[in-house]
């Protein structure tokens, strides 16, 4: 699981590719593709923060990859393998993956070489605040500039750090909370942030099992996800949530790999136990009833309906490729599949939902708390009584011309109003079915063999129409 420099340059290499061979089918002017594919702005730092009475040096990157929509938006991660060309391809999949979904933002990610296992909350602190210090000299953060959120090694806490340090050095801007996203709900986050990239996997993977033509002959009946065989890699946020809500709906997850070890039950592994007994002993290894797997790449190798890569980038390649037996690999991780992988997993038919779409509920809900910020006011204030009356009335009349009246339970489930986390998951779900239509409509009139080409160059026209009516200055 280990990324030196190499690795970075593979995924980045990786995300050309993509790029290029759906490019191939687009009509853009060659310049202009040029343009949405070259990052805009890398901006590289090295700040020294005092740590227990000693001076050290870290090093922080924000890659800024399109201005086509500002503000642009992605994430950003604490860890040791931070490295420019896996930050550049990161920006370079949120530019496509806002388009995909239609959240009007431009790409970014930012990371800090620093490994959160072994910091203090302290060190943390420190680093987090004098990092964001450093964008904002810039002007490279603010809610109409560049918007960060949480990644791999970073949370709610380190961006509740940068909004405070934000609000701070540009006093009495009213916008300033929608400088980041996945914030506290207390200091201006939004309800169902948490789940989102979880829950979008779900809504995307629910749609994909639902269309009979894309499935056809691969042994996927029912067109639900009633019985589907699951194995998961990664049980942090996004692959906990997706396979939660994937087993509430009837899925089995047999599987599930972390970087300790894996777990296998063939009749189903209960997501939540498996979860808190993790936490509780610091290991997913020894789990009841499983069967445990010391190396847990080789899950990755076994025989399921839905493979589900949910932790990091380039476990799926040439040297595994071949082994896969899942019908369909769903990318919860960004980048799990190499291009080389892809080939072969298309050759044995295998169906690739890819990151730029699966992955984008996260994205999504930000763009909704980033909406909220700066409206300053919750989903559902205003109108949630508002829709309760109205429903009253219409149930009133009902009662009144039927004769029948209906129980306590029955009365309040149809005259319930909408709140903010009843409208965040209308807003993804909405979002997450619109994108995979528009998806499978490219496929279609282009008669392009995959999905991600297909996202890709939805993407790619998305953009090219922003670049052609903004002109270019000066």
């Amino acid at each position: 699981m280990g990324n030196n420099t190499n690795e970075g340059k593979k995924f980045l290499d990786s995300v050309y590719q993509f790029f290029d061979h759906a490019a191939n089918y687009s009509r853009l002017d060659a310049g202009i593709l040029a343009q949405i594919k070259a990052p805009n702005s890398v901006y590289k730092v090295s700040f020294p923060v005092e740590i227990d009475g000693k001076v050290e040096v870290f090093e922080g990157i924000r890659v800024q990859h399109s201005h086509h929509k500002l503000p642009s938006k992605g994430g950003i991660r604490f860890s040791m393998q931070v490295d420019e060309d896996e930050v550049k391809a990161l920006a370079m999949l949120m530019t496509f993956k806002c388009a995909v979904v239609d959240v009007p933002f431009g790409g970014a990610k930012g990371g800090v070489k620093i490994n959160p296992r072994t910091s203090s909350v302290k060190t943390l602190e420190k680093v987090t605040r004098r990092y964001a210090a450093e964008l904002i000299k810039k002007n490279l953060i603010g809610p109409g500039m560049d918007v960060p959120a949480p990644d791999y090694g970073t949370g709610s806490r380190e961006m509740a750090w940068i909004a405070d340090t934000y609000q701070a050095l540009k006093y009495g801007e009213t916008n300033a909370l929608g400088c980041v996203t996945g914030k506290p709900v207390g200091q201006g986050g939004i309800r169902g942030r948490a789940e989102a990239t979880g829950l979008g996997i779900y809504y995307g993977l629910r749609e994909t099992l639902a269309d009979t033509e894309l499935l056809a002959g691969k042994g996927l009946e029912g067109n639900t996800m009633e019985g589907k065989r699951i194995i998961v890699q990664g049980l942090g946020n996004v692959g906990y949530h997706a396979a939660f809500f994937c087993q509430q709906d009837g899925a089995k997850i047999i599987g599930i790999a972390e970087r300790e070890g894996g777990i296998y039950n063939e009749n189903g592994i209960d997501v939540q136990e498996a979860f808190k007994h993790r936490s509780e002993n610091g290991s997913i290894l020894n789990f009841k009833d499983c069967k445990n797997y010391e190396n847990s790449t080789e899950m990755l190798e076994l025989e399921c309906d839905i493979l589900l890569p949910a932790a990091l980038e380039n476990v799926i390649h040439t040297g595994n490729a071949e082994n896969i037996k899942a019908k369909i690999v769903a990318e919860g991780a960004n980048g799990p599949v190499t291009r080389e992988a892809e080939q072969v997993l298309l050759q044995k038919g295998i169906i690739i939902i890819p990151d730029l779409y699966l992955n984008a509920g996260g994205v999504t809900v930000s763009y909704f708390e980033w909406l909220k910020n700066l409206s300053n006011v919750r989903f559902g204030r205003m109108g949630k009584r508002a829709e309760e009356a109205s429903y009253r009335r219409l149930v009133n009349a009902i009662e009144t011309s039927s004769g029948k009246n209906l129980s306590m339970q029955e009365r309040a489930l149809l005259t319930q109003g909408s709140d903010e986390i009843g409208l965040v998951r209308s807003g993804l779900e909405d979002t997450m079915i619109n994108a995979y239509h528009e998806i499978r409509d490219v496929m279609v009139q282009k008669n392009i063999p995959d999905l991600r080409t297909a996202a890709f160059l939805t993407a790619i026209e998305k953009i090219g129409v922003s670049y052609e009516s903004l002109g270019i200055f000066p």
